[in-house]
C-alpha cells in the first residue's frame, strides 16, 4: 500500500466513525494443524478444502501458576496485549492489521463464530499476519446469563469453526458481553478445551463509537505494562485511532504483543 493510499484508507475511516461505524460487541451496550488440508466452515456446514495457513494456528495456550482467568500480564516487563472482539466489515478488519503489522505489532482476535461463517478467508488472515486467533462465542449472546447447555453450545460451535478453519479452537476463550466469567462459563471453558479464560483491564470503550481521538486517550491514559485491553474490529474509528495508539506505547517503552507471548 502507497502512502497515499494508507492516508486514504485512515481518512475514510475516520470520516466512518463520524457517521458512527459499524456495529461490534460491546458487553456495556446489549485436530492436529500440520494433519493436512482443513475444511473450510460455512453457515450450511457442508465446507470445503482449503490450503492450510502459512503461520500455522496456536492450540489453546496453558501457562501453569497462572489464574484460569487472566485479565493481564506481568507488570515489570514491556509488554501489553491489544485484544480484538473479531466481527464486522472485513474491509476495516484488513485495514487494521495492516496497521498493525506496518508498526511491527501483533494483536489477539477473538473471533465470532458467525463472523467466521460469513467471513471465513478473515481466520486465515489473521493468521498470515503473524496474529492470534481465539474464541468469542458463537453468536455473541450474553454468555453468563444463559442455561449450562446453552452456554456450553455458544463455545463448541465457535470451536468448531475454528477446527474446521484452522486446525484448532484458538489460543483462548473469551466471554461474550462480559469481562469476567462466571464459575459455570470457566468450568465449561475449560471443558470445551481452554485452559484459561481471557479477561482484560483496560476498555477501550470503542465499540460506542466515540471518535478516534477518544479510543486513544482511554486507552493510553490506562494502559500499563501487561495490560490486556479490549477493542473491537468493525468499527472505523478503532482502525483511525491505531496508528496512533501503538506510537503512544512506543514512546513509553511499550510493544504490543500477542497474549500468549505477554503471558509466557
Amino acid at each position: 500500500m502507497t502512502s497515499l493510499d494508507r492516508r486514504s484508507v485512515l481518512r475514510a475511516a475516520a470520516s466512518a466513525a463520524a457517521a458512527g461505524a459499524l456495529a461490534g460487541c460491546d458487553p456495556h451496550r446489549d485436530a492436529d494443524p500440520g494433519a493436512g488440508p482443513v475444511r473450510r466452515a460455512s453457515p450450511s456446514g457442508a465446507g470445503h478444502a482449503v490450503p492450510a495457513p502459512v503461520h500455522a494456528a496456536r492450540p489453546p495456550t496453558r501457562v501453569p501458576g497462572l489464574p484460569v482467568e487472566i485479565a493481564h500480564g506481568p507488570r515489570d516487563g514491556h509488554a501489553v496485549a491489544l485484544t480484538f472482539h473479531g466481527r464486522g466489515d472485513p474491509k476495516l478488519a484488513k485495514a487494521l492489521l495492516a496497521e498493525a503489522e506496518r508498526a511491527g505489532a501483533r494483536v489477539t482476535v477473538l473471533a465470532i463464530g458467525d463472523w467466521l461463517d460469513e467471513q471465513p478467508a478473515m481466520a486465515r488472515r489473521v493468521l498470515d499476519g503473524g496474529h492470534e486467533l481465539g474464541n468469542h462465542t458463537m453468536h455473541h449472546r450474553n454468555i453468563c446469563a444463559l442455561p449450562a447447555d446453552e452456554a456450553y453450545a455458544e463455545i463448541t460451535q465457535c470451536a468448531d469453526r475454528l477446527r474446521a478453519l484452522t486446525g484448532t479452537i484458538g489460543s483462548w476463550f473469551r466471554p461474550s458481553q462480559a469481562q469476567r466469567a462466571t464459575d459455570l462459563v470457566t468450568r465449561l471453558a475449560r471443558k470445551a478445551g481452554y485452559p484459561h479464560v481471557l479477561s482484560y483491564d483496560v476498555d477501550s470503550l470503542d465499540a460506542n463509537d466515540p471518535g478516534a481521538p477518544a479510543v486513544r486517550r482511554t486507552v493510553l491514559d490506562s494502559v500499563a505494562p501487561g495490560s490486556v485491553v479490549s477493542l473491537h474490529l468493525g468499527h472505523a474509528g478503532t482502525v483511525a485511532a491505531l496508528p496512533p495508539i501503538l506510537d503512544g506505547l512506543r514512546r513509553r517503552g511499550l510493544r504490543a504483543v500477542t497474549t500468549t507471548e505477554l503471558v509466557t
